[in-house]
């Protein structure tokens, strides 16, 4: 596949000078830091839906009501380092 892409100057400036440190073409460059930035994303990602959103919540908190609730002093400093005091 070919693309052609507009960039301002500045991304192409930039593009440019990491491809000379690199020792790569900048069209080689290019088209390892898009197959790189594109396979970090999970196949099927994409942004929720408000409905989504609400459903992802209710399926987090499906349980959050048998959670112990746990007084002030377990998540103070003296009480992870009872011993050492």
């Amino acid at each position: 596949m070919t693309l052609q892409i507009e960039l301002d100057p500045e991304i192409e400036a930039r593009l440019t000078s990491e491809a000379r440190s690199e020792g790569v073409a900048v069209e080689e460059y290019a088209e390892r830091v898009l197959r790189n930035s594109v396979a970090t994303y999970p196949v099927g990602y994409r942004k929720l839906t408000p409905e989504g959103f609400k459903r992802l919540s209710r399926e987090m908190s499906k349980f959050s009501d048998r959670i112990p609730v746990l007084p002030p002093e377990a998540t103070e400093r003296e009480s992870f380092y009872e011993d050492r005091w």
